[in-house]
């Protein structure tokens, strides 16, 4: 049946355009239920239970399915998603209102309805001729999608009667709508609100945990004091910004200090780009990452930011009182020119909230339900939960999601949501630093699976078509020991003219991700493979990243290849790119291929082509070192662990052979060719990665470091930096040299992927390369993906598609990648610092020698060479009168007492895990040598209890 809907619309240019729509009617939609004789059993995808098996409910003890309404299903979704609930029927009106008003609710439903287990079942109640209504005169859009659910939940109940004479099912509306419900029982439907349903569930007491508490009435605090000034509507703050009375930007809350945030402006005001925020009542309840619109305050009420570290540590969460005392302390009196552009919270434009990881602080009132729970991430706020679980709860990791902030609560209102095990277990912290960092980690769905390709699977004609066969070739690859992700390969050998001829042969996934199926579209989501010390977060399945597409010896491959050829001199004459099919003839290991090109009695083909890689490798590097590339260095740590309790057993930083950096230089090589491809070819729309120049004040801490050592280092062009780092030896300290690259390394912009159409800077920094892009690792990069599909349209092997040139979508793709790329790198820090703490945990208290890399005002930094590792000094004592501390920042050096330190000074300190924080657990360090009276801590600590009195000491920290 077929229904026209006619309306008119107004165009850009005044006049007015009939739009007539077409609506399809069918009679053939299941109503999801098996064996319904009424319709058939009709059904797509998950179905319902023929007897659902629910918990069991004293509101209603008979079988029955749910059907939540929009609300229910935006705000309760971790209700639904336990594992308790299970035959919801999820109606078209409602799926569409939740996509149009929150894409992560809308994702993580969808995954409930593919999970066969929830019994989930979608059903297309505006295409059904029964259940389809139209909007009546005078009636709004909402009020017209209530009556639509309605309307679907009253044919529900009347369909399942027909199922069968004896059949009891009914199905339950599910509303927190106090109006929808009341009609929905006049009109004899069985309804209840979200709390009331699960509340009934008798044998699931823990899922009232689960609700969100979403009217801030009731959850306001009994106290009724008004802390916070009300947030203005959207509206309100729509005008103001178009009128530049608010500005809107990204609140960024503070690590040190809870009482203090930043909001970086959106647009191009660059004279306010960033505002600071200072006490509770102008940080208005905004949350970090929130978009919110804030007041310029007149100059006059301008403030500097702070230096003082707060942490807020408040069980009595209704001391406001206390909270103005504090803020009095962050006004500290400065020079005008410190003074920074301040403001106040007026509104919230988008709320960015995730679900939190951290711990419960258990209230001190016995039988109490109401909780404060301690994120893990120091930049958000304290969260009031209730929950009966408590005791069972302290001492955990948990997942707690904010519900709501009303005006008169010191803390927002928020719910339990997991329970991810016992603090410092390896399993519980590495899902912890996952979640925290927002790495995609979850298992890949059956969506995604359905696209790989069927086993056992081998290369066919279809296959061969526009790919070079290179099977003959002496190919071979050269990765990390235990590697399984091998994206490339290389040869080398002599042409008969005299040449020689190089190729880098990288993984072909693009044959195997196809643009825009399910698996398309969960790599790109992931962006990148995330590497933690033993654990590996896989962008595409194992299937492909462990087997198809790595480029394993004796198996035939398919390659995206980047043929060279070369003269003796390293010298480009020709460049060819071809999809390949390739057989590499060995897999090596770093320390494999070195012990080939060094042997004197090995002259077999895969030696050969190595040490003629090598040897070109050399060229190169050398040649590329002369235009001004960066040879920066920084301390990466392994970790060994003990092969059956999977714990770090020792620690070294990494060794690198001449090998690595011959691998490294034909991938730079690879990525330089491809990108001048692919540019040529697509001018606006192709996927370049770029490192914009440090400005010179990035440089200050180097050059005066370099100084006190009567060095000079020059920060003008990349070329004059790498000669003067180059030239900075120290024939009595070795070791300096090492310590002015790692500095020089923290001097350095991030590097982006962007889109060449939106960008007119391309240039890579730290390569000296004026174009640059990622070819070489698409396992594991998506970026890579992208490159692959743009060159293989280039060459002729692929067609395009028209995402592929629409710079646009480009463009957001790379902001994606850039995010996901950050976090994955934050993620890996975090995990090897975990490790640090459980390889500190068994080895007990340690000295070590250590390097000075910063001296801060009462502070060092010091960097271990031994472990890699980087920790703070502290020379704060406790319930002492404080050191007498001189910090000259020209030198720059900090005397203490009689005793100057200074940077890349050599010193000895002690390493120790401190765990009387069990959320925070630190490695501390303390001073061992030189001795300094009241603050070096005697050589021999070895019965030092952390807990005891050598903690009031001294105070130490990172």
């Amino acid at each position: 049946m077929l229904k026209s809907k006619t309306f008119l619309k107004k165009t850009r240019a005044g006049g007015v355009m009939k739009i007539v729509r077409e609506h399809y009617l069918r009679d053939d939609i299941g109503c999801g239920a098996p064996g319904c004789a009424a319709c058939g059993g009709a059904h797509e995808g998950p179905a319902l239970e023929p007897q659902p098996q629910d918990p069991a409910s004293s509101l209603c003890p008979q079988p029955h399915y749910l059907l939540p309404d929009t609300n229910v299903l935006l705000h309760q979704i971790d209700v639904l998603e336990d594992p308790a609930i299970r035959n919801v029927i999820v109606l078209q009106t409602v799926l569409q209102e939740v996509r149009n008003r929150s894409a992560p609710v809308y994702k993580r439903i969808r995954d409930v309805t593919n999970n066969q287990e929830k019994h989930f079942y979608t059903f297309t109640n505006e295409h059904h001729r029964e259940t389809y209504v139209e909007q009546e005169q005078g009636e709004n859009a909402n009020d017209r999608n209530d009556r639509a659910i309605r309307v679907a939940a009253k044919w529900y109940n009347e369909h399942l009667k027909k199922m069968s004479a004896d059949n009891h099912l009914q199905v339950i509306f599910i509303t927190n709508d106090r109006k929808n419900k009341e009609k929905a029982v006049e009109e004899g439907i069985p309804a209840f609100t979200c709390e009331e349903y699960v509340k009934s569930l008798t044998a699931n007491p823990e899922l009232i945990d689960r609700l969100a508490c979403l009217s801030e009435e009731v959850n306001e605090i009994e106290s009724g004091k008004i802390i916070f000034s009300e947030h203005l509507p959207l509206s309100k703050l729509q005008q103001g910004i178009k009128s530049g009375t608010y500005l809107q930007g990204t609140f960024r809350a503070s690590r040190e200090n809870y009482l203090e945030a930043t909001v970086w402006i959106h647009g191009d005001n660059e004279e306010n780009k960033e505002i600071i925020l200072q006490g509770l009542k102008h940080l208005n309840r905004a949350v970090h990452e929130d978009i919110v619109a804030v007041e310029l305050l007149p100059k006059s009420q301008w403030v500097a930011p702070s230096s003082v570290v707060l942490q807020d540590e408040g069980q009595n969460e209704e001391d406001v009182d206390k909270e103005e005392e504090r803020e009095r302390m962050l006004k500290t009196a400065v020079s005008e020119k410190m003074l920074k552009p301040t403001g106040r919270v007026v509104g919230i434009i988008k709320r960015n909230w995730r679900p939190y990881c951290g711990m419960l602080s258990k209230s001190d009132i016995k039988e109490s339900r109401r909780h404060l729970f301690t994120p893990a991430d120091k930049r958000i706020p304290r969260i009031r939960i209730e929950t009966r679980q408590a005791s069972t709860l302290e001492g955990r990791r948990i997942i707690v999601a904010i519900d709501g902030w009303p005006r008169n609560s010191r803390y927002p209102n928020g719910h339990f949501v997991r329970n991810l095990g016992d603090v410092g277990e390896k399993e519980t912290e590495t899902e912890v630093l996952l979640l925290e960092h927002d790495v995609p980690h979850q298992p890949f769905s059956q969506a995604v699976l359905s696209f790989l390709p069927k086993m056992p699977w081998s290369i066919t004609e279809k296959d061969m078509k526009n790919r070079e066969d290179l099977r003959h070739l002496c190919i071979c690859s050269v990765d990390p020991p235990g590697c399984t992700d091998i994206d490339d390969a290389l040869h080398c050998r002599e042409l008969e003219n005299g040449n020689l001829e190089v190729g880098v042969h990288i993984a072909d996934v693009s044959h195997f991700i196809r643009p825009g199926n399910a698996l398309d579209q969960e790599s790109a989501r992931r962006g990148t493979t995330v590497y933690l010390c033993e654990k590996r977060i896989d962008m595409v399945p194992e299937l492909l990243s462990s087997n198809l597409c790595s480029l394993k010896c004796d198996v035939d491959r398919l390659a995206f290849s980047c043929i060279w050829e070369m003269n003796h001199n390293a010298e480009i004459l020709k460049t060819k790119f071809t999809k390949s099919v390739i057989n590499s003839k060995a897999s090596l290991t770093y320390a494999e291929a070195q012990l080939r090109i060094d042997s004197a009695n090995m002259n077999d083909d895969i030696t050969t082509s190595l040490r003629g890689l090598n040897k070109l490798a050399k060229i190169l590097k050398k040649r590329r070192i002369e235009k001004g590339a960066l040879t920066l260095s920084s301390p990466e740590v392994r970790f060994h662990m003990d092969s059956e309790t999977h714990d770090p057993i020792d620690l070294q930083t990494k060794e690198l052979r001449e090998t690595n950096s011959m691998v490294e230089e034909f991938m730079l090589l690879a990525n330089i060719s491809v990108a001048k491809k692919i540019h040529e070819e697509f001018s606006e729309h192709a996927l370049l990665r770029k490192h914009p120049a440090p400005p010179p004040s990035n440089y200050e801490i180097l050059v005066k470091a370099a100084r006190s050592r009567n060095l000079e280092i020059k920060t003008d062009t990349a070329k004059s930096l790498a000669e003067s780092l180059d030239r900075a030896e120290s024939p009595t300290f070795p070791y300096l040299n090492t310590l002015l690259r790692i500095l020089a390394t923290r001097c350095m912009m991030q590097a982006v992927y962007f889109c060449s159409g939106m960008d007119n800077d391309f240039h890579h920094y730290g390569l000296a390369s004026p174009i640059y892009t990622h070819f070489t690792s698409p396992i594991r990069r998506y970026a890579d993906v992208i490159v692959h599909r743009l060159l293989a349209v280039a060459v002729g092997a692929d067609c395009t598609y028209p995402e592929l040139t629409d710079k646009h979508k480009l463009a957001d793709i790379c902001k994606n990648l850039n995010f996901r790329h950050k976090m994955a790198q934050y993620a890996q820090r975090a995990s090897v610092a975990f490790h640090t703490q459980l390889f500190f945990k068994s080895k007990g208290i340690v000295s070590e020698e250590a390097y000075i890399l910063f001296v801060r005002k009462n502070a060092i930094v010091v960097l271990i060479p031994k472990y890699g590792l980087e920790g703070t000094v502290f020379f704060e004592e406790k319930d002492k009168p404080n050191p007498r501390l001189i910090y000259d920042d020209e030198i720059p050096s900090l005397k203490i007492e009689d005793t100057v330190f200074h940077v890349f000074d050599k010193v000895k300190v002690k390493i120790m895990l401190d765990s009387s924080n069990l959320q925070h657990q630190k490695i501390r360090m303390s001073l061992v040598e030189p001795q300094i009276p009241g603050i070096s801590i005697p050589t021999d600590t070895s019965s030092t209890d952390l807990n005891g009195p050598e903690k009031k000491k001294i105070k130490l920290g990172k």
